[in-house]
């Protein structure tokens, strides 16, 4: 087998992610501890109890960073290790922290910064974005070339591409996508226009705290969101890191590239099933597994033999 740990990014988080592994495990509870220090927040209250900071950009970030970072650990713990990795936006964040680029406080501490820097780069209620489905990539700049402030944001799979921009133009852009013969589009309830220019103040700011960051070399290779390439050198990855706040996700094109270097098996980790839905849209022949409790690991375990 050849193994991809996968990450998911923003959407997917949810109150007890990770509680199994933290009231089960002493790394994890320590791990835990540790998070809370790095984002300077009560992450246990943040992942275990109702609030509504979780879907709140700043801590979100944070929150499902460290809930992927300590099942990681315990998938490593197990005995299932990756041979390259990748991540969906925030998800390139775990996948630095498990190929060896990022220590766990960095990763959490730096996507804490990068949430307050990409939910504040805009002012509130003037940016949005939206799902447009049944329409590929040529057929949707055709209509947001034509529009300004509205760019594609996230090339998931064949047929599900999403735009990001100002509201009105986004808003202008929607019918028109729907005459080009979109199967719906849906505008998304975030707070922001993410992975688009208007966010490069935001990559510039977040490119002078990773001036103070030092990565690590890569155990494994990853797949950069901004190109979608195969990454082993370290010295990249800090522009990589900038330029992905405010470039599109190319989340199809890194699923090609990890069926063309002969993965068979991706494990999803952390909440969710976000992967596994453009996985089988993009590259049906790759197994998907999703990880998000002890009892999953066993699961995988019995399953990998």
């Amino acid at each position: 087998m050849k193994i991809a740990f996968c990450y998911p990014g923003q959407g997917v988080q949810q109150i007890g992610m990770a509680q199994g592994f933290v009231e089960t495990s002493p790394e994890a509870a320590a791990m835990l501890v540790k998070a809370s220090e790095a984002a300077d927040v009560d992450m246990a209250k943040l992942l275990f109890e109702e609030n509504e900071d979780i879907n709140i950009t700043e801590f979100t970030q944070p929150a499902l960073v460290t809930a992927c970072c300590i099942i990681t650990d315990a998938l490593l713990k197990a005995g299932v290790k990756p041979e390259v990795t990748a991540g969906l936006s925030l998800g390139e964040y775990c996948s630095l922290y498990v190929a060896g680029a990022l220590s766990f406080e960095d990763a959490v501490r730096l996507t804490r910064i990068r949430g307050r820097l990409m939910s504040t780069a805009v002012p509130a209620g003037e940016g949005s974005m939206a799902a447009v489905i049944g329409l590929d990539k040529m057929q949707v700049e055709s209509v947001t070339n034509t529009i300004e402030n509205v760019w594609p944001a996230n090339f998931n799979c064949p047929g599900q591409i999403v735009i990001t921009g100002k509201k009105e133009a986004v808003a202008e852009a929607m019918p028109k996508l729907s005459e080009a013969g979109a199967l719906k589009v849906v505008e998304l309830n975030v707070s922001g226009p993410f992975h688009s220019p208007l966010l490069k103040v935001a990559g510039e700011e977040l490119a002078k705290e990773l001036e103070n960051v030092e990565l690590g070399d890569l155990k494994i290779p990853y797949f950069a969101n901004f190109n979608a390439s195969k990454i082993t050198d370290k010295s990249q990855i800090k522009e990589l890191l900038k330029e992905q706040v405010y470039s599109p996700v190319r989340w199809e094109q890194t699923l090609y590239e990890l069926e063309k270097m002969g993965v068979d098996t991706i494990v999803e980790v952390g909440p969710g099933r976000t992967i596994a839905g453009f996985v089988r849209k993009t590259v049906p022949s790759i197994k998907v597994i999703g990880v998000s409790t002890p009892e999953d690991i066993e699961k995988l375990l019995e399953k990998i033999g």
